[in-house]
Formats: C-alpha cells, sequence, structure tokens
C-alpha cells in the first residue's frame, strides 16, 4: 500500500504527461497522463464534483468531460445550440443545415454510449494506473513509463500475489472449518457470538488479502440489530468491505462453484437468505423470512443490494422496491472505490469468480470509502417504490454516483421484456419484481 500512495504522489513529477492529440487518441493515448485528473476520487466529499447541469464526474463548468469513449462538453443542448447560433454569420437566418447535423449527432452519441450499457463495463481512468487492463491499447511511450511498469509488474505478480493468495486461502479455510464446527452448536447466545467472530475474522482476514484500505465515515449510523442495510453494488467483495466494520446476515441469489461452496459454508452458523432468481415461490419465501427476520430485534441486520447485479461505480441504477415493502428500518450505506489502484466491478459476464479474484489480487490495492447515511423509514403515503427511489438518490448523492432511474435487469434481459412487463403485460413465467441477488 506504501508503494501504491508513493506512486500516487510522486508519478506526476517523475514522468512527462502524454498529452491526448488528435493523433493518439485513435491509438489509446488519450488517457495515459498521470497527473491526477479526478479530483473526486481522493476527496472525502465526492459529490460536490457532481456537475449539476449534465451528472458528469469533473469540476462544474471547467470545459470538456471525459466519460466514455466520446468527449462531452460540459453544458446542455440549449447552451450548445446557443453557442452554435452565436457562431453563424447573421445573413444565415435562423436555420440552417448545420441545427439538424447536430441533432443527428447527439443521436448518434446515444447510440454509441447509451446511459445503461456502458455502466456495466469498466470505468475509464483520466490516467493510467500501470495496469494492462486500464489499457488495452496501451503502446511503448517512454523508456522510464516501461522500466516502471516492469517494476511493477514484479512487484504485484512476484511479491504481492503470493502473500494475498495465502491469505486468502487461510480466510477461507477458516470461514468453512470455523461455521461447520459452530453449526453443530445449539441455538444459544454463546452459538451467534461464535458465529460473529468466525465470520468478522475470515471478512478481515479476506480484506487483508486484497490489501484492502476502507475509510468509514459517520460510524454513528451504523445499521443496528432488527433493521435493514442498503447499499450500492460493484462487486461480491462489497460483502467483505462492510463486514470488516460488523456482522450482517444477508440475503442473495444462489451461486454454483466457488461462491456456491462459500455460501452454503456461511447458513451452517448465520441465517443467511438464499434464493434462485428464477423461482417465484422463492421470492415469497424471501419476502416472509425478511418480515421474521425484521420483527425480531435481536438479530443481525440484514444486508441486500437492491440494484439487483453489479454495476461499474460510477453510478446507482434502480432500487427493487422487495426489500422496502417489509417496513423496516433502511439504513442506506454508499460505496466508493478509488479505481486508481484497481478496478473493482466485477464483469460477470466476462470472468468467473476466481478469475476475478486472480485480477484483484494482481492490482495495487482496493482503496473504498464506506458512508453510514443516516436510517431511513417510510412516510405517511409513500409507496415503496417512492421509498426506494428516495434511498437511492440519498446513497447517490452522498457517495458522488450518477443517479439512474434504469432497471439494472436490462443487463441479463431482452428490452423487449423490459419493456412489456413495464406496460403492465407480464410474460409467463417472468418475474414483475425480481428479487435482489448479492
Amino acid at each position: 500500500m506504501f508503494f501504491c500512495r508513493f506512486w500516487s504522489a510522486s508519478a506526476s513529477s517523475l514522468f512527462p504527461r502524454a498529452e491526448a492529440s488528435s493523433n493518439d487518441r485513435g491509438r489509446g493515448f488519450g488517457r495515459t497522463g498521470f497527473s491526477d485528473q479526478n479530483p473526486a476520487a481522493t476527496d472525502p466529499d465526492p459529490a460536490r464534483h457532481l456537475d449539476s447541469r449534465n451528472g458528469a464526474r469533473g469540476v462544474p463548468g471547467s470545459g470538456p468531460v471525459l466519460s466514455g469513449i466520446i468527449e462531452h462538453t460540459g453544458g446542455s443542448m440549449e447552451e450548445e445550440m446557443e453557442q452554435l447560433r452565436l457562431s453563424r454569420r447573421p445573413e444565415a437566418g435562423e436555420f440552417s443545415l448545420s441545427d439538424a447535423i447536430y441533432f443527428c449527432q447527439k443521436g448518434l452519441e446515444s447510440i454509441v454510449e447509451d446511459q445503461v450499457t456502458q455502466r456495466f463495463s469498466s470505468e475509464e481512468l483520466a490516467s493510467w494506473n500501470l495496469l494492462t487492463r486500464t489499457n488495452q491499447n496501451f503502446q511503448y511511450i517512454s523508456l522510464r513509463l516501461t522500466i516502471f511498469w516492469v517494476l511493477g509488474v514484479f512487484v504485484r505478480y512476484g511479491v504481492l500475489l503470493p502473500l494475498r493468495v495465502a491469505l486468502a486461502v487461510i480466510g477461507l479455510s477458516w470461514l468453512v472449518l470455523g461455521t461447520t464446527v459452530v453449526g453443530f452448536l445449539p441455538e444459544s447466545s454463546m452459538k451467534n457470538w461464535l458465529s460473529e467472530l468466525v465470520h468478522l475474522t475470515c471478512y478481515r482476514i479476506c480484506a487483508r488479502g486484497l490489501s484492502a484500505t476502507i475509510h468509514y465515515h459517520n460510524k454513528e449510523n451504523r445499521p443496528q440489530k432488527g433493521g435493514i442495510c442498503v447499499a450500492n453494488h460493484t462487486t461480491p467483495i462489497d460483502v467483505v468491505i462492510l463486514a470488516n466494520d460488523g456482522c450482517y446476515a444477508m440475503v442473495g441469489q444462489i451461486h454454483r462453484g466457488l461462491m456456491g461452496v462459500i455460501q452454503r459454508s456461511m447458513v451452517r452458523s448465520c441465517p443467511h437468505i438464499w434464493f434462485e432468481r428464477s423461482e417465484m415461490k422463492d421470492r415469497h419465501a424471501v419476502t416472509s423470512r425478511l418480515r421474521a427476520h425484521v420483527s425480531a430485534r435481536t438479530k443481525l441486520p440484514i444486508l441486500i443490494f437492491p440494484e439487483g447485479t453489479c454495476v461499474n461505480n460510477t453510478s446507482v441504477l434502480m432500487f427493487k422496491k422487495g426489500s422496502f415493502e417489509v417496513r423496516g428500518t433502511i439504513h442506506p450505506v454508499a460505496i466508493k472505490y478509488d479505481p486508481r489502484f484497481g478496478d473493482a466491478f466485477w464483469n460477470s459476464t466476462k470472468y468467473n469468480m476466481v478469475s476475478y479474484l486472480l485480477r484483484m489480487m494482481t492490482s495495487w490495492a482496493i482503496v473504498v470509502n464506506v458512508w453510514y447515511l443516516p436510517p431511513m423509514t417510510i412516510q405517511a403515503g409513500e409507496d415503496a417504490a417512492h421509498f426506494a427511489s428516495r434511498v437511492k438518490s440519498a446513497i447517490a448523492r452522498r457517495g458522488g454516483l450518477l443517479d439512474l432511474a434504469w432497471d439494472g435487469g436490462l443487463k441479463r434481459g431482452k428490452m423487449y421484456s423490459s419493456t412489456v412487463v413495464q406496460n403492465g403485460i407480464e410474460p409467463p413465467g417472468s418475474s414483475r419484481n425480481p428479487p435482489e441477488e448479492e
């Protein structure tokens, strides 16, 4: 971690900035500079770096905004049209062909880079962090840069990776063995205490295995027993990040492979709730168990990710209303990762769990800020959908994320099916409100 912070502080002075010329952008050099262009990455209050006009990250009104593959200029469409008209000669009249071309350009930009699909791919960095996975088009720039990159590869793969793998094996082995032993004990306060101890120890060992540096803010608002903790979802590591500061009963989709082994181990000693997304009866069972869990004020707080899928930590998508129908106390939590040290987003369509963990263990570190927000309850006359939207907006505002109304289910479903459901016609075998996944 010291190596990472030393690099972050001194790289801009060690290497000349590679400015993005029109030719360089085509070769992938446009984002390889080392100066810190994203003040929201280190600011303890990233929300103030959101541009209120277009939602892009950066200093408001500071010119072009680098977002995805299209360079956007700050300001609304009305302001851009006004600038085009002012640059036109007076004798050109009120209308010219350039007005139509402008709207054609905006339409093509919306097709190339829409608001939904780009949330399911890794966030582009303003400056390169010496990881080839964040700059697939990297080519030779300078000898000093190449030497530093080679040294980084040696440190990450030759020094950090073996240590991290060893810690991860120790942590997961402790989880499997510890929960198995605790599971044989009769129900008692001693069993609950031992279960919390096993889980907390395991999560903290695994966090060390990822070189996680976690900054918790407003700890006085930590979720209490009998409540429901909801957070934005970027990666399965979200569970490890939150559980380092307290134990939770979790609700999530049943997985197979390594995740399935971990889930079956955890449920032996703690009342976690795992369900099958495609089964309607599982959805009703989850709702019933949530109500029963919340009614018992002595049980651990429930951890739910209402987006239902992993998003790349640039925005918050629509919250499913299922967990907000329980009428319990909601404890919102905002999670924001620093992408300069490693991309924490899990693209489950490209990587399985083992491949994803290896990518995390060969990154520099996992640096994350966690904000505990004040508890929220449903207001008089407010339905579950509006309550979910209000909680989502609070999380997005606190974490400096974009607040989007799109359904994360579009990641894995067909657009036609989603549109039909929104119009009130539910296709056979589909669920109007699919449960959340871990």
